[in-house]
């Protein structure tokens, strides 16, 4: 049985594959025309596949290609990405979630469904909302037909990205035909020891002469997770030169808040496709597509947390630190400090993400003419089923000396001690009980008119189309907070209100003598006696107003592009040449309070931004293409950057606020690469790029007073300067074909990416130099593989460089993600015609996600999420 997969430009046969160049816009190679490249594999079909699309295409692209329905080279769509050139990811707790482009972070890319926006659930656990960044984990892979990251956008292209458009294509029954694919699989994580199921069905069917087909799928994945993680909340400048507090003399760090905890998570998603397509005539085709996602995560976490920094608590003697403390450099590594509070916490809650989008289309193709008209409804929700399971979180404490030693670094675990057991529950008084739920709603409208003319000659196609886009995001969020009083005890709630950390193996792996031990209490008897009818009942306060916003935006767009094509002696060139016109009205919307006062406030903006784009495409010889690209883009602010907003910490004096008066991001870019395609299945491409980014997005810190809370450090974003960013790409893949039976089935896929950003802004009164958030210097992927016959076999490794993920402040250092790679395989072998068995494993190596605050020796975080591993079975019907 064969399987059409058009947009990757593949025609898979189950033992030999031929694969055909994609329907593309751009001019065929000279001496491509009959070309048949015949590849053996799974995973080199899919190769040889992203590298014809590569080829083909009038613009910079990268692709990855499902070699047959349900069978993506990966088992989550962002770890697919990560072997893109250019392409990092973030892995919290050990999966894929969030895609980066080119040093650039997630908010800089446009990620799009079947060419359509999509709107996006948000971070709820904690509150961390931002509001432009795609979560990957919503989309299954085995729905996945192949992902176009486009470097170089046309006019046509929707805009909102200055770092790639990330297109993920579904699956679509004219192209797959009559097939049907079962796949189960169990999901083992070693830090749980525990397995899950994971079971996809989809099957598609189209009538005798292929005018209708419909496909459908559904998926159950589950997964439990746990994560040993050593916290640390940033180093402080000058927190002890009171004489009250020691006298220490300026210009010296100390540690800030610091938390040894277990976080636990149990997933479920549960998820459904629909396509349907119509073509009567060849030239007519509509489409339906319809995908639907709910994820379940219960997220629940034991803590110990340490404040050697802390003010005081119920009227008690501020933190202070000792005689006899060491010094290096400009940080205090080894001290005791008296009056610091250690709290017993728990953290809990069930969040809920769902995503429906439905999209139409419909094409018209007759002659020379090209009609699209594309319509798109988009809703994402997230959010906690009830009050009860947001963000719950139960405390205990007691105060005692606190004596640290980091001068370990951050690779290792510093020395904490007390005299008091903590494992003690006669230890501990009652802390603030506090409920956050949270209820983040985002709808996106889209909808689209394409016309094109085959025009011939050098002129070989103009186009004109016009994008109407509406999207909002309705942000709620309050807290429930009780205060016990000030000599309430944890015995008194009784022994079902405690209990020991259930783990006696924190962070085993990793040397120091952290606290491995520690008490916490229990969320539903918290809950119980905390959260009363009464509680539940009372009205909104000042701050939860101040919380909670809504933002719209309305966004017109237009473009024209013109496709050209000549012949520059014996070098075939082609490529395109528009521009884009966006106008956006954007309206954000909240509270502001003055004393209990709450006001409600609106503050509508304009945008309007002309983008032109020019890409070049040229045949030097039948085997190398070189390419120049220029373009004017844009990615507009995090949505909770723009509300009008105040979200104060219930842990520590901070406070996070929005701007309404920010404008885009906006950015020059030019590339140019060289691309050999020196065999049928091998490729070696280089590429420069440079970004000129003006108004760069920063933060900035003010002191501010909150009524009931005194003076916190409010930190929110201002359009604060410009940045440039650059670098090179290099990327080479092959199967060695040319060796002898059964060598011939070897391969090697890797690349390697260099970036370098010149930048001058500050951060609060932080000055930064040539450093962006989320920009890592350095990256690579190494794939070596056997491809042949029965067996396919992987071994990755991907790596990147460190980045810089906060600015710090005033008084605070920066925060860095140190360097990590994560070493992957897979092993998979075809029992039958019809049936396979397979072998995966994340993070074989073990390696551990480390963060650190500007030095070395001011350590930081450690992260342990362990190894994964996924075994199944595969049937084809």
């Amino acid at each position: 049985m064969t399987l059409m997969l058009s947009t990757a430009g593949a025609a898979v046969a189950q033992a030999q594959t031929t694969v055909a160049p994609p329907a593309t816009d751009a001019a065929t190679s000279p001496g491509d025309e009959g070309e048949e490249v015949v590849v053996n594999g799974t995973y080199a079909r899919s190769l040889a596949a992203g590298i014809e699309t590569k080829r083909r295409a009038s613009y910079g692209v990268d692709s990855i290609s499902s070699t047959d329905i349900g069978k993506f080279p990966t088992q989550n769509v962002a770890e697919a990405l990560q072997l893109v050139p250019g392409v990092a990811i973030t892995r919290p707790r050990g999966e894929g979630l969030y895609v980066s482009v080119r040093g650039l972070g997630p908010q800089f890319q446009s990620t799009l469904m079947n060419g359509r926006t999509v709107a996006l659930n948000d971070l709820i656990e904690n509150g961390g909302a931002a509001g432009r960044q795609f979560r990957f984990e919503m989309l299954p892979a085995e729905f996945t037909s192949s992902i176009d990251v486009v470097k170089t956008p046309t006019a046509d292209m929707t805009e909102g990205a200055l770092g790639g458009n990330i297109d993920v294509k579904t699956f679509h029954p004219l192209e797959v035909g009559n097939k049907t694919t079962v796949n189960l699989r169990g999901t083992y994580t070693s830090q749980t020891k525990d397995v899950r199921p994971n079971v996809t069905v989809l099957t598609s069917s189209k009538n005798a002469d292929d005018t209708f087909g419909i496909l459908a799928g559904a998926q159950y994945w589950g997964k439990t997770v746990r994560n040993d993680r050593f916290m640390n909340f940033g180093w402080l400048l000058d927190r002890y030169t009171a004489a009250d507090k020691g006298g220490v003399p300026t210009g010296l760090y100390s540690p800030t808040r610091t938390r040894p905890t277990v976080e636990t998570e149990d997933r479920k998603r549960v998820s459904g496709i629909v396509s349907a397509q119509w073509q009567p005539t060849p030239d007519l085709l509509t489409t339906l597509d319809v995908v639907a996602t709910r994820l379940d995560v219960a997220y629940d976490e034991f803590g110990l947390d340490i404040y050697p920094d802390d003010g005081g608590v119920n009227g008690g003697p501020a933190a202070q630190i000792q005689p006899g403390y060491t010094v290096t450099g400009d940080t205090i590594t080894r001290a005791t400090i008296n009056n610091v509070r250690f709290m017993a916490s728990r953290e809990y809650s069930l969040n809920r993400h769902d995503l429906l989008t439905v999209g139409l289309k419909q094409t018209w193709d007759p002659d020379r003419w090209h009609l699209a008209a594309n319509v798109n409804w988009s809703a994402a929700h997230s959010y906690h089923p009830d009050y009860q399971t947001g963000t719950v979180r139960s405390r205990a404490y007691f105060v005692a000396p606190l004596t640290y030693d980091a001068r370990g670094g951050y690779k290792t675990l510093p020395t904490l001690t007390t005299p008091v057991d903590a494992s003690n529950p006669a230890n501990y008084k009652l802390f603030q009980f506090n409920i956050a739920p949270k209820d983040s709603k985002d709808w996106d409208f889209y909808s689209r008119l394409d016309l094109g003319y085959d025009v011939g000659g050098f002129l070989s196609k103009l186009a004109a189309g016009g994008e109407y886009h509406w999207r909002k995001r309705d942000y709620f969020r309050r807290d429930f907070i009780v205060n016990p009083a000030a000599t309430a005890t944890l015995t008194g709630l009784g022994a079902g209100a405690y209990q020991q950390l259930p783990y006696d193996d924190f962070l085993a792996g990793v040397d120091g003598d952290v606290f491995r031990n520690w008490l916490v209490p229990t969320t539903p008897a918290y809950v119980g006696n905390f959260f009363t009818p009464a509680v539940a009942a009372a009205p909104l306060t000042a701050a939860d107003l101040r919380s909670s916003f809504i933002v719209s935006e309305k966004i017109a767009g237009g473009y024209v592009r013109a496709d050209y094509r000549f012949d520059a002696g014996t070098v075939a060139v082609n490529g395109n040449i528009g521009v884009r016109y966006v106008h956006t009205d954007q309206v954000a919307s909240g509270t502001l309070t003055t004393g209990n006062a709450a006001t409600p406030v609106s503050y509508p903006k304009t945008f309007d931004n002309v983008l032109p784009s020019f890409n070049l495409r040229a045949d030097l010889t039948p085997k190398l293409v070189g390419r120049l690209a220029a373009s004017r883009v844009l990615t507009r602010p995090n949505v909770t950057d723009t509300a009008p907003r105040i979200t104060v910490s219930t842990d520590a004096p901070t406070a996070g606020g929005g701007n309404p008066q920010l404008v885009p991001f906006l950015a020059t870019q030019f590339d140019g690469s060289l691309e050999w395609y020196f065999a049928p299945s091998g490729m070696l491409s280089g590429a420069l790029f440079y970004k000129a980014m003006d108004d760069y997005i920063t933060q900035s810190n003010t002191e501010i007073n909150i009524p009931g809370r005194g003076i916190v450090r409010l930190s929110s974003s201002v359009n604060g300067g410009n940045a440039k960013v650059y670098g090179a790409e290099a990327a080479y893949s092959q199967v060695f074909t040319f060796l002898p039976a059964p060598f011939d089935g070897f391969g090697v896929q890797g690349s390697y990416t260099h970036t370098e950003v010149q930048a001058d802004y500050t951060a609060g009164s932080r000055e930064i130099r040539d450093q962006l958030i989320g920009l890592s210097k350095n990256s690579f992927n190494l794939v070596g593989f056997y491809d042949k016959g029965p067996l396919s076999a992987r071994l990755s490794y991907v790596w990147r460089d460190k980045y810089l993920s906060g600015t710090g402040s005033t008084v605070q250092a920066p925060t860095y993600v140190a360097a990590f790679g994560s070493l992957d395989g897979q092993l998979s072998v075809r029992a039958t015609d019809n049936l396979t068995l397979s072998l995966e494993g994340i993070n074989i190596a073990g390696a551990r996600q480390n963060t650190y605050n500007d030095n070395d020796i001011r350590f930081g975080e450690i992260n342990y999420y362990g190894r994964t591993i996924l075994f199944g079975v595969r049937a084809e019907f």
